[in-house]
């Protein structure tokens, strides 16, 4: 019989076979439980257990489409490949709440994805994972021991997690299909969770979450008339009543069992009320509350003659000025009503509305959120401050953490009326992020002009600063010797920054009108390049004037018709002297000559196309992995590009990442001593995800990893010093979060896809015993030795390079002159650089991957094809359609082209297309010498 430990065991070892992964005994416990739960709802006939963990079915569904966010800790985590170690920032529109107790000063609050358990008191985080979307809505129970998060948008998750272990014990997929949730309320015992959709017509839920059942115990469709309900809360004295708010209407529930009831109120006062924006119910039950952004309260009452529980119809019946000022936060306190208002103070009223205390000398933005301890105040009045009432009696209250509209978090200890600040992070769009080449020091800009240099090792902020003029940061980046820090604004003023004190002498340029969008240093740190908007590369050098060294600028030249995509300093082959490259949609690749180029006259070297019809995303030079050099490319065909860095002849073609969308930026690794010396790695981002390849390429996918790392989309990418962490800035959801590379997990995932060729059957239709491996490459053979011939044939591993076009197009893949010349190449100089000789034949292993990485990742789909014919169809209106294909890009004869649209078959899409290759079809039965391809396309 297996024990608790064996089947740990076993789980473990299982799960880190499919995936790589190796977990942690807490992990494994918990698989155990839902094991368990499954085992007693099929083997017993008392029914499902009724417990607050989900079943196995649950967790497999969990597990596998959320593997890469379970839950990691500092001090235990499984491997995983980037793993979450650390985040930056914090979501100013979502509340924080206090886990304050007498063991830590903690804070729950969210982080794009990712909620964040932080303790100030110990510097550290735990981070809870589960989300595929931007958590839309935070919150937690009275006894501060249940969490809830959920979230927005496609395959929308609530999770409802253990505070004390940060362990999820419940969740829910698609409770709101329409478009996810958009509030969330626990019920004061915890029992009851009520939830509000995002969709068009909204849609409350009422959830008994510590049973199994799917279904909600009732529910509710909300007229969209009644407008948009941002906000909704339980009755403390009653579980059975709620109340949600929109911005202008407030809506009451009632609902026992699966009957409801809703009672819908507007403000008919004869006076300004102002936009409504949150409300509560007061301790006893009976009445409720609603705060304006006029400073005003409504005052919710009971209708008489509304006894019946079920439907206790409310009314406003007063609204009290409460002060001058919006008020943003409405809460309860023991017996103190508390707000928080937009001139960042706080006051605390008594049950009949008199102000008895406040707290206004904090000097904060508006109150987002404010959360109470769960502590009781000490017995002991010294230290408190007096209320404002004539007796001023001493002030008792609890502890408690309050948030802004500018993502600052403060913690205010009532004794002493002393506010810490916890937290001050980004409140705009955060798309900068660089690495000290040479410490433990990132920096991080945003567009609100706040730029902050952080000891990720210590987690604590080394410098930082507010730009006002030039306030938007756009990117940054440090020079290889770590002396400068330069800084690209979106007015297209560039800063250059000792990255000590971060302020700048006499070096700040404004030569262009554009957003600078890349910055880049020589090796020598003795030139800066940037790109902007304007598709202008612009360059500045370090002079000598006397004893000082001054940046002075050198010159501009808009050398793309299209946008920059990337720019890189390198150096050349033969000198130490700097190169630099720029990279654009316009297909080109542009090498800029620095030598000669002199004051206002920047020079271009050379400029080559280096695509025919892929779009190039970015480029990073190559690892001198071989006796010859290359630049490594990206495009938005999921392929990677080696050219030689020389000649800029491509050398070799590969298959990339393919995690959903294109590479959009990569970087090599510096070498880590947890990593292997003889395999480089190499971190890239693509639209919402950061990976890891192993190095050198060739197009085996499991060498390369990806994990989702923000939702919202990945702006910028940077690596630290010793090549042990990645940094991923998320730009909208402004945030940066810090990722720890496992080098050995990264190397055993790629072990479990196998060796040589093994990888590489899993992309070909049909593996090892595909129609490549059993005709093709022999067929091509026999038509090489003649197909007539009686003579002895001779089977080998081989066929000359001159039959690969065959084989490809014999496999379904139709390449383009140009890329059946990039075939032809890549293998006939594939030993050039070791042997000096060329190859003139090529074996079944090399033919595989060069089939595998040349071939498109994808399969060409009805949208494509229609969009190719639509781009047919301005040429069809023009009556010059045959003669353009004739002349323009690899011309095709007449009876090329009318034999591929004759072949083509009807797709049954809609519009032209249908009807074009109807046409053709119709044509193709009675085709005759006399029809030219104009016939046909007409």
């Amino acid at each position: 019989m297996l024990t608790e430990v064996s089947i740990i065991i076993e789980v473990g070892f299982l799960l880190g076979q499919i995936e790589g992964l190796t977990l942690t005994v807490t992990v494994c416990h918990w698989l155990i439980q839902h094991i368990k739960l499954l085992f007693h709802s099929v083997f017993c006939n008392n029914g499902p257990v009724q417990e607050s963990i989900p079943g196995i079915a649950i967790y497999y569904n969990n597990y596998f489409n959320h593997r890469q966010s379970l839950i990691s800790s500092k001090t235990e985590k499984f491997i995983g490949i980037p793993i979450l170690y650390w985040a930056f920032g914090i979501n100013p529109a979502l509340p924080v709440f206090s886990l304050l107790d007498q063991d830590r000063l903690a804070v729950l609050y969210g982080c794009s994805h990712v909620a964040v358990i932080y303790d100030h008191a110990s510097s550290s985080q735990h981070l809870l994972q589960g989300h595929c979307s931007p958590i839309s809505c935070l919150c937690v129970s009275e006894d501060k021991r249940w969490l809830v998060t959920a979230d927005k948008g496609q395959d929308s998750v609530l999770i409802i997690w253990d505070s004390y272990t940060g362990i999820p014990v419940r969740t829910m997929f698609d409770c709101h299909p329409e478009g996810g949730v958009t509030a969330v309320a626990l019920s004061n015992d915890s029992r009851y969770l009520v939830t509000i959709g995002a969709g068009a017509v909204q849609r409350v839920c009422i959830w008994d979450w510590t049973n199994e059942t799917e279904d909600p115990e009732c529910q509710i469709d909300i007229n969209p008339e009644y407008s948009f309900q941002n906000h909704i809360v339980f009755n403390p004295t009653d579980s059975s009543q709620l109340l949600s708010n929109s911005g202008s209407q407030v809506l009451f529930y009632t609902w026992v069992s699966t009957s409801y009831s809703v009672c819908v109120f507007t403000h008919t006062f004869n006076k300004t009320v102002g936009r409504l924006t949150q409300s509560v119910f007061h301790s006893g039950g009976v009445q409720a509350f609603s705060v304006t952004m006029a400073g005003n309260l409504v005052l919710w009452d009971v209708l008489k003659g509304s006894v019946t529980h079920q439907n206790k119809a409310m009314k406003a019946t007063k609204l009290i000025p409460l002060q001058k000022n919006g008020i943003t936060v409405l809460t309860l306190c023991d017996s103190f009503i508390v707000t928080g208002d937009v001139k960042g103070h706080v006051r605390f009223y008594d049950e009949n509305f008199k102000l008895i205390n406040w707290y206004s000398d904090f000097n904060l933005e508006a109150i987002a959120s404010i959360s109470f301890s769960k502590e009781i105040p000490a017995s002991s009045i010294e230290g408190y401050q007096e209320d404002c009432t004539l007796k001023t009696k001493p002030f008792v209250n609890r502890n408690f953490v309050l948030s802004t509209v500018s993502a600052a978090v403060v913690h205010v200890k009532a004794q002493g009326s002393v506010a810490q600040t916890l937290l001050n992070e980004h409140a705009e769009s955060l798309d900068a992020v660089a690495c000290h080449p040479k410490q433990p020091l990132v920096a991080m800009g945003s567009r609100g002009g706040l730029l902050k240099v952080w000891d990720y090792e210590n987690k604590r902020v080394i410098s930082s600063r507010v730009f006002h003029t030039d306030k938007q940061i756009q990117c940054i980046t440090y020079d290889p010797q770590g002396f400068y820090l330069a800084v690209g604004f979106a007015s297209g003023a560039v800063q250059i920054l000792d990255p000590c004190t971060l302020q700048q002498g006499e070096e700040s340029f404004h030569y262009s009108q554009d957003c600078i969008t890349h910055l880049t240093f020589s090796h020598d740190s003795f030139f800066l390049a940037t790109a902007d908007t304007g598709r202008a590369v612009t360059v500045f050098h370090l002079c000598k004037e006397g004893s000082q060294h001054v940046w002075k600028y050198l010159g501009r030249h808009r050398s793309h018709y299209k946008p920059i995509q990337d720019l890189l300093f390198g150096v050349q082959l033969d000198s130490t002297q700097p190169r630099l490259i720029s990279l654009g949609m316009d297909r080109r690749l542009v090498e800029y000559d620095l030598q000669n180029s002199k004051k206002n006259e920047l020079l271009i070297l050379s400029s080559d196309r280096i695509e025919q019809s892929a779009v190039p995303t970015c480029m990073a030079w190559y690892p001198p992995l071989t006796t010859e050099h290359f630049l490594l490319t990206a495009s938005d065909l999921y392929k990677m590009k080696l050219f030689n860095v020389t000649t800029k002849m491509c050398r070799k073609t590969l298959l990339g990442p393919t995690y959903g969308t294109p590479v959009k930026k990569m970087l090599t690794l510096p070498a880590s001593k947890d990593g292997d010396p003889s395999s480089p790695y190499m971190a890239y981002i693509t639209q919402n995800k950061v990976g890891v390849h192993i190095l050198p390429l060739d197009g085996n996918t499991f060498k390369s990893t990806a994990l989702l790392c923000h939702p919202m989309g990945v702006s910028s990418l940077a690596c630290s010093y010793d090549g042990r962490y990645i940094f991923t800035a998320g730009g909208m959801d402004k945030t940066v979060f810090l990722w720890e590379i496992s080098f050995p997990a990264l190397e055993a995932a790629a072990a479990l896809g196998g060796k040589e060729l093994i990888p590489f059957y899993t992309l070909i239709e049909g593996g090892r015993d595909g129609e490549l491996f059993k005709d093709l490459f022999y067929y091509c053979q026999l038509r090489n030795q003649g197909i007539d011939s009686m003579e002895t044939r001779q089977v080998s591993t081989h066929i000359p390079l001159t039959e690969v076009p065959f084989v490809m197009r014999a496999l379904g893949f139709y390449p383009t002159e140009q890329e059946l010349e990039d075939m032809q190449n890549e293998v006939k100089f594939s030993r050039y650089a070791e042997t000096g000789k060329y190859v003139t034949h090529i074996d079944l292993e090399e033919f595989i991957k060069l089939y595998v990485n040349h071939r498109p990742a994808f399969d060409t789909s009805k949208e494509d094809l229609f969009k190719a014919f639509q781009v047919l169809g301005v040429l069809y209106e023009s009556g010059k359609h045959a003669h353009f294909l004739s002349i323009l890009g690899e011309p095709m004869t007449e009876e090329e082209l009318a034999e591929c649209l004759m072949t083509l078959p009807d797709l049954g899409v809609e519009g032209e297309l249908s009807v074009c290759l109807s046409v053709c079809l119709c044509i193709h039965t009675q085709w005759n010498s006399s029809v030219n391809v104009d016939d046909v396309l007409t």
